[in-house]
């Protein structure tokens, strides 16, 4: 049944004059009135008699009215719903990260897309990088968030690349430095990112290049803990600039590294498929963050 039809109809019964609906609807009064008849011949009864000069429902033409005002308001909701999606304004997004971007990354930009998008739910499932890599093919997620490289065969890849900083505790000797080296930090303890990052390789290589041994008393697999190690006492370590800066009210103290670590980590999405509004646009929302 088309929808313009309903519509005419039910501007005659609000109106209850055919050029009073004409007027309402922006068309012709003839153009109504083609409309009323055929309704009426799609539905088989008739839907107004006249009454002292004006159009008045039938009963059945009443009973019809209150179906379609339902079905109009549905469309009408319809079209604003249509509207939300098209606009990313509404739907549900699933982000797939590894832990260090579900800490550090993330909960700041996620908090602001859902603020100027108040129809819209995000979930942020959290596992370890090779995980998250793994799992595009088989479970539902709209943009995912690893440590690099990744396997590319099945996934567009956005590349991001930040270079790492040396943290220390609140008041360790060489806090008056602008800038720390190997040299400098070899004969310190040092809490190590775990073997499965890429930085911990990137150090070993640094500081053997440099003819320097690292000094390590612990090991941890997130930068988080890395974080909280330092900020306790425990040695000086090296991570990415935005933990260093989400735990910086620990009282870490944070100074460039050189020669530079770099730290490289990729959102993607599935090859088959654009990513959807929402995925597009939080994606942008990365880039303005990670480039900007």
């Amino acid at each position: 049944m088309d929808v313009k039809l309903l519509e005419a109809f039910r501007a005659v019964v609000d109106h209850r004059s055919v050029t009073a609906a004409a007027t309402a609807m922006g068309v012709t009064q003839p153009a109504v009135s083609t409309q009323i008849a055929r309704l009426e011949e799609v539905v088989g009864f008739p839907l107004f008699e006249r009454a002292g000069g004006r159009l008045k429902p039938t009963p059945e033409g009443v009973l019809f009215y209150a179906e379609a005002s339902r079905v109009l308001g549905e469309v009408d909701r319809l079209e604003a719903a249509t509207a939300q999606i098209r606009e990313g304004q509404s739907g549900r997004l699933v982000i797939a990260s590894h832990p260090s971007a579900a800490i550090s990354l993330l909960p700041p930009l996620v908090a602001s897309f859902v603020a100027e998008r108040p129809g819209v739910a995000v979930r942020m499932i959290s596992r370890h990088s090779d995980v998250v890599s793994q799992l595009l093919p088989s479970e539902s997620f709209d943009i995912g968030i690893a440590e690099l490289p990744i396997d590319e065969s099945q996934v567009e890849v956005r590349r991001y690349s930040m270079r790492c900083v040396a943290i220390l505790p609140p008041r360790h000797v060489l806090t008056s430095r602008r800038v720390l080296t190997p040299q400098l930090l070899a004969e310190h303890p040092v809490a190590m990112p775990a073997r499965s990052h890429q930085v911990p390789n990137r150090i070993r290589a640094i500081f053997g290049a440099a003819g320097f041994q690292l000094n390590g008393v612990v090991e941890a697999e997130f930068f988080a803990t890395l974080c909280g190690l330092v900020a306790a006492g425990a040695g000086w370590s090296i991570v990415d600039p935005l933990s260093a800066q989400n735990f910086a009210h620990l009282g870490l103290v944070a100074r460039p590294f050189e020669p530079a670590i770099t730290y490289d980590i990729g959102a993607f999405w599935r090859r088959d498929r654009e990513p959807s509004v929402l995925a597009a646009a939080f994606l942008e929302m990365l880039d303005n963050k990670l480039n900007g």
